[in-house]
């Protein structure tokens, strides 16, 4: 389970250094970022799961922004402020957040 859970954040640091290399604003929109970032641990029973918990948007976006156990931190110039709040606006409210 450890050997997983470290494979799946080794995906998200991968995914974070490749998305620190483009400038900010690089997301469509905060369905994009899930579906590219959030998705493969939160959609992979690597992270808990995020739909329908009801977590604030300001948790959310504090967790992104400090990192949570085995979660990275993501700088702003990885994840800009716009997508992170529409992102945190749709995990909160059970939005669409991945393309099916």
């Amino acid at each position: 389970m450890r050997t997983r859970a470290w494979a799946g954040c080794l995906g998200v640091l991968t995914l974070a250094t490749a998305a620190g290399s483009a400038v900010a604003g690089q997301w469509r929109d905060g369905a994009e970022l899930y579906q590219k970032v959030c998705g493969h641990c939160h959609e992979a029973n690597v992270g808990p799961v995020l739909k329908g918990r009801g977590l604030p948007p300001e948790y959310i976006q504090r967790v992104v922004r400090m990192g949570n156990r085995a979660m990275p931190a993501f700088r702003p110039t990885e994840i800009d402020d716009a997508t992170l709040a529409d992102v945190a606006r749709r995990i909160s409210t059970g939005a669409v957040l991945a393309r099916e």
